[in-house]
């Protein structure tokens, strides 16, 4: 009798673990937005920190959040498995978000502390475990994270605009138990569906033919490839997570707006929830064709629409948001065409690590691509230290920068990733012939 983890190779059905991780995904995505949403506001505006200081805790906070995850991935394939690797985690951040309500400075570093630790078990082995379910079916793994993603959008979306309705009528300290609210529906979700997951949420064994199938020699290779797409990566989220940042700072003081700043943080996911069907039908009616982009293409284009941007901010600060207050419209489109970045790289970027991760390491791995958001994220607190240093144009025009930089390099690794990438293909297809 199949497992929930082992559909037939012929099935165009999801598996029904899919929508469990779905809506798992989905609520502690809403907790984690929901601290992007208002923690820059909650140090500068409560516990009166500068703009600098506030840089530099807020980019070690996402620092530590997905640095975390490549221990939280070791820890899965050696000792705990996913799942209690994940229950753990959804654990440790609850907590984090109960503690952080206690409003004092002890409880605000300690509560910090508590979320990076749980999201370093909960996040990288949520994302193996889809990769898992499609062991047996990997032409529908890509469709499958394209899903997922949605499920982490949607989190994103609404946690802002909740957040802050909680904050404006409550005060801080209910909007962080929203977020603990959050968790305990994720782990209930997680914990109550388990018995669709399968043995996709376990350990892959050494002694496994999925183990043994690939040499020490391509392993190499194959983290070497990941490695390089995890440069690129880093550099996307250095870009991308000033959303939390300087873009919320602008809201706040260089838009003509009374909206609360942390809801414009809502537009950004939403603009990926509506244009992600239309990038999955561009892929496809480009597959049909035999025209559709490689990943590590998709990847740049990811790149390009982000430097995109970042380069209309620029023009939005030289016609008079250097000095003033410009119209919303200016900020709304910068986040739909970051949005249409994030749709061209991210889910790819987390179907490609599990596709081409060794299976013994595919949990350390997935941390790994955290790992590169963790660089992004503190590189996003360091650069935007720079918000009150130059004018907001050149700050965006550094940003497009060092995009257009990456887009080079990205240029120059595309034909040995192309390689790698055969070659995972080539066995995957070899290994299903003798199955």
């Amino acid at each position: 009798m199949p497992t929930a983890s082992r559909a037939p190779a012929a099935s165009r059905r999801h598996p029904p673990g899919l929508y469990v991780l779905f809506f798992t995904e989905l609520w502690e995505r809403y907790s984690f937005y929901s601290m992007m949403a208002i923690l820059a506001l909650y140090m500068n505006e409560k516990l009166h920190f500068s703009v600098a200081h506030v840089g530099q805790v807020y980019g070690s906070y996402i620092a530590g959040v997905y640095f975390l995850p490549l221990v939280g991935g070791f820890l899965a394939d050696r000792v705990l498995g996913f799942y209690r690797a994940v229950v753990i985690g959804g654990a440790l951040m609850m907590l984090g978000h109960l503690v952080l309500g206690v409003e004092s400075l002890p409880f605000f570093y300690a509560g910090l502390t508590l979320l990076a630790c749980g999201s370093g078990l909960l996040k990288p082995n949520v994302s193996t475990i889809v990769g898992n379910l499609y062991r047996d079916n990997p032409g529908l793994r890509d469709a499958g994270f394209n899903i997922f993603y949605m499920g982490i959008n949607i989190g994103a979306f609404i946690s802002p605009l909740t957040v802050s309705w909680f904050r404006i009528h409550y005060g801080w300290s209910v909007a962080f138990a929203s977020a603990a609210g959050a968790m305990l529906i994720s782990l209930a979700v997680f914990i109550g569906f388990r018995r669709y997951l399968g043995d996709a949420a376990g350990k892959v064994a050494e002694t496994s033919r999925e183990a043994r199938a690939v040499s020490p020699a391509e392993a190499r290779a194959r983290v070497i490839t990941l490695l390089m797409v995890f440069v690129i990566s880093a550099v996307f989220w250095l870009a991308f997570y000033q959303n939390g940042f300087t873009l919320t700072f602008w809201a706040r003081d260089n838009t003509l707006t009374s909206i609360a700043p942390e809801k414009f943080q809502a537009i950004e996911p939403l603009g990926v929830i509506l244009l992600s069907p239309l990038f999955v039908w561009a892929w496809m009616w480009l597959q049909r064709r035999n025209a559709e982009p490689s990943t590590p293409v998709k990847m740049l284009i990811g790149v390009l629409f982000v430097a995109g941007a970042f380069g209309m901010m620029a023009w939005a600060g030289l016609i008079g948001g250097d000095t003033g207050r410009v119209s919303v419209q200016w900020l709304v489109w910068a986040y739909i065409v970051i949005a249409m970045g994030e749709i061209a790289l991210s889910p790819m970027g987390l179907s490609l690590v599990n596709r081409v991760a060794p299976p013994r390491s595919r949990g350390l791995l997935m941390g790994g691509w955290f790992v590169s958001l963790s660089i992004g994220g503190y590189l996003s607190g360091s650069i935007g230290a720079y918000w009150t240093r130059m004018p907001h144009s050149r700050f965006f025009l550094l940003v497009v920068g060092i995009l257009a930089v990456t887009g080079v390099l990205l240029v120059l690794m595309t034909p040995s990733i192309k390689r790698t990438i055969a070659r995972v293909d080539a066995e995957e297809r070899a290994a299903l012939a003798e199955s």
